[in-house]
């Protein structure tokens, strides 16, 4: 066995982002030496970060040698990091690991491509020695996208390197860490006497769109279907002003709102029935994930990554087309045992994205990259 040094460039260590960062750092058997900003002000992290994180490497570097290989995210500037670090990196081998990308991520109505951020996702394809990313759709949505974006310019487009580009991106799942999440094989869930607990565990922004499932829910409490909901996760910003009358419209069919402490998150995880997205966005879908492995039945849009992530047998049962959510969700709720039933094997289908399972796949990834090679671990140094 072989440990490498890997340098983890993360502008953006919060949420999700630091979720990956600190499971890959666990579960790996190279050793991952995070260099990151605190998550906020996103754009300026783009914009800047990769100047001073270029500083922590060096200082990094003059300390401990050189890494085997760099690691940035999608929110690091990977081609000027690698230029303000050149004199401390030299020619160490660079792979980017892709959460999201700026040119595909879905604008609010009316709001225009920023152009220099996505130039910023292109520049930093073009100089990693491999591309990772969450999801075949990922992959597939970026590499769909960018023909087109790279010839609407005056001249001298980067037409002739996509091709080169292409062959180096690659899935790597995002991994989860599912030991406290998921419900024990077997473990039954006793009817609820005042109906199902819905759950919505995304976060209040408008690319995941909640607004669309607290106005399916509204319809359906209309109706007088019976259900509890909890509406939690990061509510700060985005919609909240929008969507507070809508959660309210609810009552007191509404059992939480916004950020839990996670040891009260993963608690509402094993009481909740069924998970629901409207999401008009979603690279890979952690929350839905960390939801279906504790047991919750899910009712997913029939696009993005949830395809993917949802195995091909149980679509019929949790997919929905375009249009459908309010039927959809209203049916699970209302059949929620025969639903239960059909989706049997669902849940342990969440375990192939746990740590324990993805991580040899990056290790192996890890591997292919670096350089030089490193001893086999105890034996004899040269020379």
């Amino acid at each position: 066995m072989t440990g490498r040094r890997v340098l983890l460039v993360e502008p953006w260590l919060a949420g999700s982002h630091e979720a990956w960062a600190r499971g890959w750092q666990a579960a790996s058997r190279h050793e991952i030496q995070l260099l990151a900003h605190e998550g906020r002000a996103w754009r300026w992290r783009m914009r800047g970060a990769s100047v001073t994180l270029a500083a922590s490497a060096e200082r990094w570097v003059a300390e401990h040698g050189r890494p085997d290989l760099v690691v940035g995210t999608d929110m690091l500037d990977l081609a000027a990091f690698l230029g303000a670090a050149r004199r401390s990196l030299g020619s160490v081998p660079a792979a980017l690991y892709l959460h999201e990308n700026q040119l595909t991520y879905p604008r609010r109505p009316g709001e225009a491509l920023d152009q220099s951020l996505a130039w910023t996702t292109w520049r930093s394809l073009a100089v990693a020695d491999a591309v990772w990313c969450n999801s075949a759709f990922h992959r597939d949505d970026l590499l769909g996208a960018l023909p087109a974006f790279l010839a609407g310019v005056a001249d001298h487009d980067h037409g002739d390197r996509f091709a080169e580009v292409a062959g180096r991106c690659s899935v790597l799942p995002v991994g989860v860490d599912l030991a406290a999440v998921a419900t024990p094989t077997g473990a039954a869930r006793p009817a609820p006497p005042d109906g199902p607990l819905v759950l919505s565990n995304q976060r209040w922004h408008h690319d995941k769109d909640l607004g669309a499932v607290l106005r399916a829910l509204v319809r359906l409490a209309d109706r007088g279907v019976a259900f509890r909901v909890a509406v939690v996760g990061d509510d700060r910003g985005g919609e909240r002003d929008a969507l507070v009358p809508l959660v309210e419209r609810l009552g007191n069919r509404v059992v939480a709102v916004g950020m839990l402490p996670r040891s009260e998150y993963l608690a509402l995880l094993h009481r909740a029935d069924i998970v629901v997205s409207a999401a008009r966005n979603e690279f890979f879908g952690i929350a839905v994930v960390e939801a279906v492995a504790a047991g919750a039945v899910p009712v997913l849009p029939d696009r993005l990554a949830y395809p993917e992530v949802v195995p091909a047998r149980f679509h019929e049962h949790v997919l929905y087309a375009d249009g459908q959510l309010a039927a959809a969700l209203g049916g699970t709720i209302e059949s929620l045992a025969a639903t239960r039933a059909a989706v049997d094997g669902l849940a342990d289908s969440m375990h192939r994205f746990d740590w324990t399972e993805v991580a040899p796949g990056y290790d192996a990834a890890v591997d292919r990259l670096a350089h030089p090679p490193r001893p086999p671990v105890g034996a004899p140094a040269a020379g």
